[in-house]
């Protein structure tokens, strides 16, 4: 079965209504972190403070992620992504009148947080959905490795379409406007996905015996910081992004510079599905992490937006890979009844990499004695350039891990 036939047969399965709510309810995630850093950074005047909100959001969300993932692995997705959907929603409007009332920075980041702790994370349940939505399949595994490539250009995907949207906004109208579309989207498709017939598929079997087992095993924990330097990568990248642009004169610019990462990253997402079952997910980690090595190192070198743009591009290409290995080795080592849960531990992993990103780089580009006295975009850059070594350190563990095992 090729790639394309495979995708045919999964948009067959659940239907291009399911597609089109699973991509959109994911989107609102996207445009919250780039709508708090844009927005609080316009409302404030410091890097530091609009990292700090929307590092905040992300750390919020990534400790609340395995947290209603599990209780959706024990009561079913439907209840929980629907009371999450609502609640964040009103959270991500709370956000908005905070930030524009001049509020102190404690104040503005401690909401970020609260908002941020509601968002559900619809992309990794969506990934919890295949598995019992493809039992009894012919070729099963090649159409659940189909069905991840997807999730994966699909995440990709929403955060092109989250910041482009959140910069074109904050260029046309206002910041604050990309924030309150989110939580508009996010009540309404975050609500559809959860009320949608697949969501019936995940309610626990009653009859069933609960896993006994150590979820937090050490491949679980290697897989979670690879996805802690990948969320590293997304935050400083997205920081050196705006600094660059403002820099330049249009700082509204920094969400559709930042979304030509996605372009290509969905792209790769989508070609995944065509490599061969033989390569193991550990060995596409490997390359995937050794490609964002190489295509990272130009950042530290590029001056104008025009160059950011044609760097970012390319870099994009060898982040889906990645994060499509780390996700789909996870379906593979956690038992049934607990993917949910370790589904958004990596997402929140994803997260916490984010907030240390953007909060490391918005500090480097405010300028550090000593370290980054001029500041500006190259130390941000810096931030993602050192992730992507690591990156590269974890996933030769990783393979090493495998291997002996």
């Amino acid at each position: 079965m090729s790639a394309l036939q495979s995708y045919r047969l999964l948009v067959r399965t659940v239907g291009p209504v399911y597609v089109a709510i699973a991509f959109l309810g994911r989107v609102p995630l996207a445009m919250s972190q780039m709508g708090t850093l844009l927005l609080v950074s316009d409302t404030t005047g410091s890097y530091a403070v609009a990292g700090g909100a929307a590092g905040a959001l992300a750390v919020a969300n990534a400790v609340g992620a395995p947290v209603f993932g599990s209780l959706a692995d024990r009561t079913g997705q439907r209840p929980v992504v629907l009371g999450q959907s609502l609640v964040g929603g009103a959270g991500l409007v709370l956000l908005v009148l905070v930030a524009v009332s001049d509020a102190p920075s404690p104040l503005v980041i401690a909401t970020s947080a609260l908002a941020g702790l509601a968002i559900p994370q619809i992309g990794p349940l969506a990934r919890v959905r295949w598995g019992p939505v493809l039992v009894g399949t012919r070729d099963r595994r090649r159409l659940l490795d189909a069905a991840f490539s997807y999730e994966g250009a699909a995440d990709e995907l929403s955060f092109v379409l989250g910041p482009a949207t959140v910069g074109l906004l904050a260029v046309l109208v206002d910041p604050s406007e990309a924030l309150l579309l989110a939580a508009v989207v996010l009540a309404l498709f975050g609500s559809a996905f959860a009320l949608h017939p697949t969501a019936a598929l995940t309610r626990p079997d009653p009859s069933a015996v609960a896993s006994t087992g150590r979820l937090l095993t050490g491949l679980l924990l290697i897989l979670a910081a690879a996805q802690l330097l990948i969320g590293m990568l997304f935050g400083a990248t997205q920081t050196g992004s705006t600094v660059l642009a403002t820099a330049e004169g249009q700082p509204g610019l920094a969400g559709v510079i930042h979304a030509t990462l996605g372009i290509g990253s969905a792209i790769a997402g989508l070609a995944v599905a065509a490599l061969p079952e033989q390569i193991g997910y550990p060995q596409r980690l490997v390359a995937a992490a050794t490609g964002l090595v190489v295509l990272s190192a130009p950042l530290l070198l590029v001056e104008t937006v025009g160059q950011l743009v044609a760097v970012i591009a390319l870099l994009g290409f060898a982040v889906a890979p990645f994060m499509i290995s780390t996700f789909a080795t996870a379906g593979q080592i956690v038992a049934p009844d607990r993917v949910g849960t370790a589904m958004t531990l990596l997402a929140g992993a994803t997260g916490v990499g984010y907030a240390l990103g953007s909060s490391l780089a918005g500090r480097l580009a405010d300028g550090v004695p000593g370290i980054a006295p001029d500041g500006g975009h190259t130390p941000a850059f810096a931030v993602t350039f050192t992730a992507t070594v690591l990156a590269l350190a974890v996933s030769l563990i990783l393979l090493a891990r495998t291997r002996r095992t």
